[in-house]
């Protein structure tokens, strides 16, 4: 299968590794070509816009960092639609608008081609392993087609509905958890300031009915108690740009949304102290300030109470 890849940063070059590994005719393109260095050594051709790489494809995926990017790389000129004829497919794996990933779509069924929105969640070590999950709106029967080059990314795409629909799956999942990262921190923050010690306090509370979810792990353990926020998992301006998606969203349905409201001023308050290119859950250090106390557990004891548990 002819393969086109577009966007290798720190998740799209490993996603394009993978589709590379799996025995694809892989064609790749980004705005530094020095970023598919690694890709054409190992066998994939390249494109110098996003319309050749379109029409040398069957299937065309962009991983890119939001919906400007994604417009400008599928509408633009020399952009992926100039470059589509009927029955291939253009798949963006970013976290869009719904608003925006529909009216592409929209646009390419015009010419006969087909788009879907399949946003992925797993982080860049998930996008090494090829363990993500891929949320998949569209076309069912062109997802199914697609399904093999889904699967050469991820290990849990998932068809959630019609075009848009993995886009609102993305942002619901993405601005749940960074709406209950302010409630955690502030809980655990009270918690320590109340004197309980903070790997006690984690320890106890993951034994619980969230805590066993893994609420209370992942920006924890990897982030607060070691106090680890470069380089980053996931940057905080994508973070909150992420959540800012899902409010808009949430105004065009009218749904209020108090707590993810809070979550966004938390991030716009973290972004304003120039920490956008770190890890996403640097936001958490505004609540240890205003908390007035540091949450920390050294790294090589909380490895060994990881090992433990």
């Amino acid at each position: 299968m002819k393969i086109g890849f577009i966007g290798l940063g720190i998740m799209g070059g490993s996603m394009a590794y993978n589709t590379l590994r799996a025995g694809s005719d892989l064609t790749v393109h980004d705005i530094r070509r020095e970023a598919a260095t690694g890709h054409l050594e190992e066998g994939a051709s390249w494109a110098d816009t996003p319309r050749q790489v379109a029409e040398v494809s069957d299937i065309v995926f962009t991983s890119l960092p939001g919906p400007t990017e994604v417009e400008a790389v599928a509408l633009g000129e020399d952009g992926i639609l100039q470059g589509m004829s009927p029955g291939k497919v253009y798949i963006d794996l970013s976290t869009n608008a719904p608003a925006v990933i529909r009216r592409i779509h929209g646009l390419f069924a015009a010419n006969g081609s087909h788009v879907l929105d399949a946003p992925v969640s797993g982080g860049p070590a998930g996008a090494k392993s090829g363990s993500l999950a891929l949320w998949v709106g569209g076309d069912e029967k062109v997802y199914q087609r697609c399904k093999p080059a889904l699967d050469a990314i991820g290990d849990k795409a998932f068809y959630v509905g019609p075009s848009g629909s993995g886009a609102v799956a993305k942002l619901v999942h993405n601005c749940a958890g960074y709406a209950a990262q302010c409630i955690v921190t502030e809980a655990f923050t009270m918690g320590v300031k109340a004197g309980v010690e903070p790997l006690a306090l984690w320890q106890a509370v993951r034994r619980g009915f969230y805590g066993r979810r893994g609420l209370f792990d992942a920006g924890l353990v990897e982030h607060l108690l070691p106090g680890k926020f470069d380089p980053p998992d996931f940057a905080l301006k994508l973070a909150r740009k992420d959540v800012d998606l899902a409010l808009s969203l949430g105004r065009e349905l009218d749904v209020p949304m108090r707590m993810s409201h809070l979550a966004l001023q938390e991030l716009i308050e973290a972004v304003n102290r120039g920490w956008g290119d770190r890890d996403s859950r640097v936001a958490m250090l505004l609540q240890e300030e205003r908390a007035g106390v540091e949450v920390r557990v050294p790294q090589d004891i909380l490895d060994k109470a990881l090992e433990s548990d």
